[in-house]
């Protein structure tokens, strides 16, 4: 049985945006970041864009070109993911899934270097310009980046929206911990509820 607690504000209007975190062939092929159920995931995070491609922003995670690049804590952290760095990886490891590729334009896409997506003032005037207060996120890893992504769209003063059924982790445990937390932390300012919920109220 389903455990969502619906959208408790009201259907999204027309300030509504899709946030899609980095659904990329770097994280659904056999890498070392291989995120498992993230082809499972596809069709649905699929489904919300194609319903909303010109609300659709994808990010794309971009790994530092080479090992000792970053600054504080990147440097180490790159210098043991040396393997997942630009010079290592073959260049289409980084793009988008095929079916959210073809989606690009409407959709837009916005590259970070980081977790969090807020820090490319691209984001940021993109959504000011479509007039958006409300994000749907979805993607990848529900504990990592779609985590930055949620709780800095929380501090902007967004209404966030997760279709929990649009998310993937590599770790069961955690994303479990992670849909728990927004359930139950985050009640005034992050909905959960399934993909079908949300396509039946935004239209």
């Amino acid at each position: 049985m389903s455990d969502e607690k619906g959208l408790r504000f009201g259907p999204p209007g027309a300030g509504c945006a899709h946030l899609c975190v980095d659904m990329q062939n770097l994280f659904a092929e056999g890498t070392k970041w291989h995120t498992p159920w993230m082809k499972r995931v596809l069709p649905v995070v699929e489904r919300i864009a194609a319903a909303h491609p010109e609300r659709t922003v994808f990010t794309r995670f971009i790994p530092a070109a080479r090992p000792g690049e970053g600054q504080g804590t990147w440097r180490p952290y790159w210098e043991h993911w040396s393997e997942m760095t630009q010079e290592a990886l073959p260049p289409e490891m980084i793009e988008l899934l095929p079916p959210l590729a073809r989606l690009v334009p409407p959709a837009r896409v916005v590259d970070k270097k980081v977790y969090s997506p807020w820090g490319e003032p691209e984001l940021q005037a993109l959504l000011k310009e479509w007039g958006t207060d409300t994000l749907v996120v979805t993607g990848a890893e529900t504990d990592v980046c779609v985590l930055g992504a949620v709780l800095g769209a929380v501090d902007l003063g967004y209404r966030v929206i997760i279709p929990t059924d649009a998310l993937c982790s590599s770790s069961d445990r955690t994303h479990d911990a992670l849909l728990t937390l927004y359930r139950e932390r985050y009640g005034r300012q992050v909905e959960t509820v399934t993909t079908d919920e949300l396509l039946e109220a935004w239209r």
